[in-house]
């Protein structure tokens, strides 16, 4: 397993939203993360990428203790987290903000290769390069956020909320960049989504998160005609 996740718990203060959270990401694997609003989703990645720290529990990623790393060792470990609502800056340009995911990179060199591995998967973002990305349409914004944790070089890439605010078509798109990343650097990804059909058609195995408990798990294929799924979250 590259990621590991064993009896995690974790919250904000004295309030605790995780509650003994078992999770694993198989080596080049994409798994999703899904459930409703409130459920826990986002805390776990932020826990994962040391924004937050845990009260009780382990984390584990390739072989190394990580549960107590600031953010920024655990970006030198190889973990990006694109965050909810892309956060970018937005009176910067979009190159200005992918150049920041490359802040652990001291090889300028480096630097230029990964912006064009980035460029490459997103023309788009080529031709705005110079563009103030609070400018940006919303799917261009999210394609900034997601080459900025490109920028890294990451070994597990954690996607928050791929499709919020974002129209189908530009979903869509995006779901095929995010299977381009996945198929051509053998990257391992854990995708956080509200839209399940999305995120269990990515995916290799799911989890499905409630009131901070894990509460289903499996092959992603399969849980897509699960009949709580079904009734629960695809309204049918």
């Amino acid at each position: 397993m590259t990621l590991e996740i064993r009896g995690l718990y974790a919250g904000y203060g004295k309030i605790n939203i995780l509650w003994a959270i078992d999770l694993d990401v198989p080596e080049g694997k994409c798994v999703a993360l899904v459930g409703s609003n409130g459920g826990g989703k986002s805390t776990l990645l932020k826990t994962i990428a040391g924004l937050l720290k845990p009260s009780q529990g382990n984390i584990r990623f390739n072989g190394t203790d990580i549960t107590h790393l600031r953010y920024s060792e655990i970006v030198r470990q190889g973990i990006s987290l694109i965050p909810e609502g892309y956060k970018l800056f937005s009176g910067m340009t979009v190159q200005e903000n992918l150049l920041l995911g490359a802040y652990k990179i001291t090889d300028r060199k480096v630097v230029l290769i990964q912006m064009e591995k980035v460029y490459e998967i997103f023309p788009e973002l080529r031709e705005k390069r110079q563009q103030l990305a609070g400018t940006m349409s919303g799917g261009q914004q999210q394609m900034c956020s997601i080459g900025r944790g490109l920028m890294s070089d990451p070994k597990l890439l954690l996607i928050d909320e791929l499709s919020l605010g974002l129209a189908p078509l530009l979903v869509e798109l995006l779901v095929k960049k995010i299977n381009e990343i996945h198929e051509r650097n053998k990257m391992d990804i854990l995708i956080v989504e509200q839209d399940v059909e999305t995120a269990f058609s990515m995916a290799y195995y799911g989890y499905v998160i409630e009131s901070g408990h894990v509460t289903l798990s499996g092959n992603a294929k399969e849980l897509l005609e699960n009949p709580v799924i079904v009734s629960s979250y695809l309204g049918l």
